[in-house]
């Protein structure tokens, strides 16, 4: 056995209980750390934020900025919320953004998907779930617009069994997404007064939008009953919600809030954007939209 001085043994005693306190050490630091909000807007982040940090680091990190909810997260990781008290506020639906809903020759397919994707959703808890348009090629607007049709009254009834939503993202296809079809306001709110459905809404990305067409606040206080969801990033660039992009958020989240308390909206709004300064970034989104 080794002889240990007594100098060598305080020294291996204290690191010993340093390395025992780190944990509750740490989990102290982040509970101190914790902004305090005032919630009027329940906050969420896309996975892909922090994509390589491990789910329960990502989970309590996020947790301690006052962050609700995680949009974009594979089954895998569910459980993972769901021990951390984070809602999973937007999972996987049916169909992608290059070969969506318009495409009439996978609808078999798509409608599969739903059925399997709403009821995994249902099961745990979630509530929206994502779907897109899918690309032109070649198929006009209208021809689109009438192929996504018979599809989605299919998938409502089945989101409808299950108390879930169906939300069709709102993409640019001038700078990230060319070709996609369900790329202005006008176009998705057509498609869910076609649908008539109440479990058939859109995800109005604020990035997106703002690059296809502007006039943020009055779209969404005009068009509220087919928004289901939102997203953010700063204009150019899909970054920080900061003083270099264009969008004046806490405006556009008072907006939100106030159509919350009025009742006509009940969902979230998540962060999606590349952050510039790690978790700093989005410490500084969230409470920016903190309103």
């Amino acid at each position: 056995m080794p002889h240990f001085s007594r100098r060598e043994s305080i020294r291996l005693f204290g690191a010993a209980a340093a390395a025992a306190l780190a944990p509750a050490y740490a989990a102290a630091q982040q509970a101190a750390a914790a902004p305090t909000l005032k919630g009027r807007i329940r906050q969420s982040v896309t996975r892909g934020t922090f994509g390589k940090m491990p789910i329960d680091e990502f989970c309590r990190t996020v947790k301690a900025l006052g962050i609700v909810g995680v949009d974009l997260v594979g089954r895998g990781d569910w459980p993972a919320l769901k021990e951390h008290g984070l809602a999973a506020t937007m999972v996987p639906g049916a169909g992608g953004i290059k070969d969506g809903l318009n495409n009439q020759a996978k609808h078999a397919e798509f409608l599969k998907q739903f059925r399997e994707n709403i009821a995994a959703a249902a099961e745990f808890g979630w509530k929206r779930v994502i779907t897109m348009a899918g690309d032109r090629a070649g198929i006009s607007d209208a021809d689109g617009l009438a192929a996504c049709v018979p599809v989605l009254k299919e998938a409502v009834k089945i989101a409808a069994d299950h108390d879930v939503t169906i939300c069709m993202e709102l993409l640019n296809s001038k700078v990230n997404h060319p070709g996609y079809m369900c790329d202005h306001t006008a176009w998705g709110v057509e498609l869910c007064k076609r649908v008539e459905s109440p479990r058939f809404k859109l995800l109005y990305d604020i990035y997106h939008m703002q690059i296809m067409e502007g006039d943020i606040i009055r779209t969404i206080s005009d068009n509220i009953a087919y928004i289901g969801h939102f997203h953010t990033a700063g204009n150019p660039g899909r970054r920080d919600l900061d003083e270099q992009q264009e969008l004046f958020y806490p405006a556009i989240m008072r907006t939100i809030a106030q159509l919350q308390e009025q009742g006509k909206y009940e969902g979230y709004v998540a962060h999606e954007f590349g952050p510039k300064n790690g978790v700093e970034s989005l410490r500084q989104a969230v409470l920016l939209c903190d309103v």
